[in-house]
């Protein structure tokens, strides 16, 4: 839709033309909350390379094992939000959580050179505490959306692609606000990025504590997101939050144990999968054409795995290169490496109504589900081989034009905007109804896994060594790079070659 019409006041009226307020008042909330995580994540490497000085290849794994986790905990969010707590509490709990973390990085950024040790304490507290918040957050703010409406509403669409811009307005917005204050060249101004990321998050919580009662409710009125029913004694408020401490404390320790003492978040993750795999396809009860369908969801979260873990390098090894080897002065102002992190949020503002006209332009010359995800894999790879083209045979120490980077970052978006979407769809098509839930977590699962893998790939930033990745060794940051250009793209080919096989088990009928 146009994106102007976002915000006309005649959309605030409830009517069949306009959207609920509800609507808006998650819009504003869900923007707040991405503002505060990506535009700490756009700070973050830079902060542990600059101010907390661990090498590149420590900060990536963790910047790993974090986004990993963040995909973990919704898992277990969004099952306490179903069966104890209802959407509202775990929304305000996750906020307030991801804001005392910031808090805690805020005081760790403050301290770091007088006392070191609090601070490494108070950084990995501050970590977990925004892995446990987000697990509670994410999974029930998206969920509220489409309750605000009947079921079938011609509107509900147009709903998620205003809920969708939210996101990434905040995600365009934090990495320019945090980067602004925070990464000004001056290791110790990284506080003020991370209080503005604490701020951004506690006014998304007022916005929902002030606004919900009066328009977050469903078509009959009646108030969404309510405890569910339940016959069962109430739990003391103090044994709830206790069990919050708790929580967020395992967050902590699971955090920096992979990170200090044993890297094990991989074998979890793919145990996981393997577990709820043995657990479905052993399932007596489902049908042969189901058992088909879902194997066409495990094919495809596979594929997700290579095109996240090259995707993430924007909150890693993309940083170190706009930081180190992209001529970022224009003379009257130094541009932060933290802002390049804006631009996909800017480029999916602005290329997704026209990707979405585009499908619909194309009726039924519309390519099938895995072909947009095989499309949205090369344009990953090709995004990768603009910026490999972009240091080829360029000198140590030679800084390039800050447009082979925005050039990237525009394919990487078009990349996304074929994958994303149309994966997560897909799952909710494809998936029977008593393992909904369940396949969901594959999802989650493979973005996980990515997330890890990206910070493991990042580590291999070839910064004055040479790395070395399944016998393919990297000198330089064009073999670098190419190693993403092969990754995706021959995860791509294949995928192209497996769509008629896909098409086929997706709609075999029962």
């Amino acid at each position: 839709m146009d994106q102007s019409e976002i915000l006309k006041p005649e959309l605030l009226h409830d009517t069949p033309k306009g959207h609920p307020k509800g609507l808006y008042v998650l819009f504003a909330t869900e923007m707040w909350e991405r503002f505060n995580y990506y535009g700490m994540r756009a700070i973050l490497v830079l902060f542990m390379t600059k101010a907390l000085l661990f090498d590149k290849a420590f900060a990536s794994n963790l910047y790993g094992s974090y986004t990993g986790l963040v995909y973990l905990t919704p898992l277990i969010g969004g099952f306490v939000a179903d069966r104890y707590w209802g959407n509202r509490r775990s929304i305000v709990t996750g906020g307030l959580l991801m804001a005392l973390g910031e808090l805690f990085m805020f005081a760790c950024a403050s301290l770091y050179q007088s006392n070191a040790d609090l601070s490494a304490f108070l950084f990995f507290s501050g970590l977990g505490f925004m892995i446990a918040g987000n697990g509670f957050f994410k999974p029930n703010i998206s969920s509220m959306v489409g309750q605000l409406y009947p079921a079938g509403d011609k509107r509900l669409d147009a709903a998620y692609t205003i809920f969708y811009m939210g996101i990434n307005v905040g995600g365009a917005l934090g990495p320019f606000i945090c980067g602004y204050v925070g990464d000004t060249g001056n290791p110790a101004d990284f506080k003020w990025a991370f209080l503005a990321a604490a701020i951004a998050m506690v006014l998304g919580v007022l916005v929902f504590i002030n606004l919900r009662d009066k328009y977050v409710k469903n078509p009959e009125g009646v108030l969404l997101g309510l405890k569910p029913e339940q016959t069962g004694k109430e739990v003391s408020p103090v044994l709830v939050y206790l069990a919050l401490m708790v929580f967020s404390g395992v967050c902590v320790g699971l955090l920096y144990i992979d990170a200090r003492v044993y890297s094990y978040l991989s074998y979890l993750l793919l145990a996981s999968v393997l577990g709820i795999a043995y657990m479905i396809f052993s399932d007596k009860k489902l049908t042969g054409v189901e058992k088909k369908k879902i194997s066409v969801i495990f094919v495809v979260a596979f594929f997700v795995v290579f095109f996240w873990s090259a995707f993430e390098q924007a909150g890693a090894s993309l940083t170190f290169f706009a930081e180190e080897s992209t001529q970022r002065d224009l003379g009257f102002f130094t541009v932060p490496a933290s802002w390049f992190s804006s631009l996909n949020s800017v480029f999916v503002v602005t290329f997704a109504p026209l990707l979405a006209w585009l499908w619909v332009k194309l009726g039924k010359k519309e390519p099938s589900a895995p072909t947009k995800m095989a499309i949205g894999l090369m344009l990953l790879a090709i995004g990768y081989y603009v910026i490999a083209m972009g240091v080829d045979n360029v000198g140590s120490g030679v800084k390039v034009s800050m447009m082979w980077l925005i050039g990237m970052y525009a394919f990487h978006t078009w990349g996304e905007l074929c994958l994303s979407p149309i994966g997560l769809s897909l799952v909710n098509k494809l998936a029977p109804l008593k393992f909904a839930s369940l396949l969901m977590a594959v999802w989650f699962l493979a973005n996980a896994g990515a997330n890890v893998l990206s910070g493991k790939l990042s580590s291999l930033y070839p910064d004055t060594k040479t790395t070395n990745f399944l016998g393919y060794e990297m000198h330089n940051l064009h073999e670098f790079f190419m190693l993403f250009v092969f990754m995706a793209g021959t995860a791509s080919i294949i995928l192209f070659f497996l769509t008629k096989w896909l098409q086929r088990t997706m709609n075999t009928k029962g």
